[in-house]
């Protein structure tokens, strides 16, 4: 796929002074997880607007019969049919609501029943001690669905060594299971996102469970 460059990260960290430098040109399997990573979290945080839809609904995916594959195409189907004032009000309705929506894309709620709860905590820590910190213009806390996916995205092209343990520890929990709330939802768009979701963060689940096995199986050498 072409991608243009996504609009500016839904959630969006500063980099502190001690964050981790620029690597290596990342390879472009990588490049692409982070801008899915990035547009999964743009399309969460907020509603699309006619340029992203438009550039949506001209995605051409290789038809190899993968849940992910056929996740591009009817994302593609669903964007070519939105009107984006309608998602506007879709997305409120889904995702944000007068108190909360149908789907509440918050580490903390889907752990423990409630916003601001200890997954925020871990979140917050775990971004310090890699060198970010939310941007004082943003108000969700950072364990809203989107700004793990803009995470995500920055650790994969600055800090490639720590994407296993940071999906392990704030997304692997409970990802899945907002993806799929989201795919039940009675706008085509939003469902096609949340298909989406669900079918690439079980790739990524998969990616990082083998590597993490591929550590644990090497044992020292006997003396």
């Amino acid at each position: 796929m072409n991608w243009p460059a996504i609009p500016t990260p839904s959630l969006r960290y500063d980099a502190m002074s001690h964050a981790t430098d620029l690597p290596a040109a990342l390879d472009e399997s990588d490049a692409l997880r982070a801008d899915i990573y990035r547009l999964l979290g743009r399309l969460i945080a907020a509603p699309p607007d006619q340029p992203l839809l438009d550039f949506l609904a001209g995605l051409e995916a290789e038809d190899d019969g993968a849940p992910l594959s056929q996740s591009w195409q009817d994302l593609a189907h669903a964007a070519h049919a939105a009107d984006s004032e309608a998602l506007a009000r879709a997305h409120f309705r889904h995702l944000i609501g007068v108190i909360q929506g149908e789907v509440v894309p918050y580490a903390s709620w889907y752990l423990h029943g409630t916003l601001m709860d200890e997954p925020v905590v871990a979140v917050r820590r775990d971004l310090r001690q890699l060198g970010l910190e939310r941007d004082p213009e943003v108000k969700e806390p950072e364990d809203h669905l989107a700004a793990l996916c803009d995470a995500m995205a920055w650790l994969i092209e600055r800090a490639p060594a720590e994407q296993a343990n940071f999906f392990t520890h704030h997304l692997a929990s409970w990802g899945e299971r907002c993806m799929r709330d989201l795919a039940a939802v009675d706008t085509p768009f939003y469902a096609s996102v949340g298909r989406l979701g669900l079918a690439y963060l079980a790739m990524e689940a998969e990616r990082y469970d083998a590597a993490l096995s591929a550590v644990r199986i090497v044992d020292p050498a006997p003396n």
